[in-house]
């Protein structure tokens, strides 16, 4: 029980007294045992396995205090599901957006009460990774849908992600404003990129908005068109995102 949570490097450094205070602890039977050439009795045999025992404990002790504090202090911010994430750009013919019918989010906390935390300028996240399934992105028109689905290659990359690497927080008169650096990898292809973003108190949770501008040809993406050329989508794009992140 007390190795469970112990990872494999820390268990090779563990003394391997295991095996040995076993082989003892059978030998109590015994009214004598040869210890290092010596003869010693069960008492002083007991007395030598309750100071190994003692020193086995004092060893564990430090490396599990670390892992149950970090336990504590660590939570998942969770998504909610009216959250939502967007696509908007225009084409020859008109303006069009596609909504993402599936948004999924892990955002790793410092510690509790990261809402708070964050409201009140603080960097309190430690990660965060977001993916959207490609073809979920929904653009209300099953013709535009096949086209979109075409130009995101989804047979062949069926995700699209991003992958925080840094940020900046600061507080502001009606919440916070950030930046948010990191990766996006869209079609296969993963480019460093900036959001920009703010955030306010909803209730409790976090309400986070941002978009971001982005060519489709940087991904190697070739903007959709329809009715045999005659509409040609725009390779410029704006991404869009209204989240709502709870504790």
């Amino acid at each position: 029980m007390l190795m469970s949570g112990i990872s494999p490097e820390a268990r090779q450094q563990l003394p391997q007294f295991f095996p040995r205070i076993a082989r003892l602890i059978e030998l109590l039977r015994c009214p004598t045992f040869p210890v290092s050439g010596a003869m010693i009795a069960p008492a002083d045999l007991q007395e030598m396995l309750m100071r190994r025992s003692l020193k086995l404990s004092l060893f564990i002790l430090p490396l599990l205090v670390p892992l149950a504090a970090w336990s504590r202090h660590t939570e998942q911010l969770s998504l909610q599901p009216d959250s939502k994430l967007w696509v908007e750009g225009k084409s020859s013919l008109k303006s069009w957006s596609c909504k993402a019918g599936q948004v999924d989010a892990v955002v790793e906390a410092l510690k509790s009460n990261a809402v708070d935390d964050l409201l009140a300028g603080e960097k309190a996240v430690r990660s965060v990774d977001v993916t959207v399934p490609s073809e979920k992105m929904d653009c209300s028109n099953g013709t535009m849908n096949d086209h979109m689905w075409k130009a995101l290659k989804v047979g062949d990359f069926p995700t699209i992600s991003f992958h925080l690497a840094s940020y900046d927080v600061n507080k502001a008169s009606n919440g916070i404003t950030g930046t948010l650096n990191g990766t996006l990898t869209l079609g296969g292809v993963k480019k460093p990129i900036t959001i920009s973003a703010t955030g306010a108190d909803d209730n409790g949770a976090l309400h986070v908005l941002g978009s971001y501008d982005l060519n489709m040809t940087d991904y190697d993406l070739k903007p959709p068109t329809l009715l045999f050329g005659r509409i040609k989508v725009r390779e410029n794009v704006t991404v869009k995102f209204d989240l709502l992140l709870k504790s």
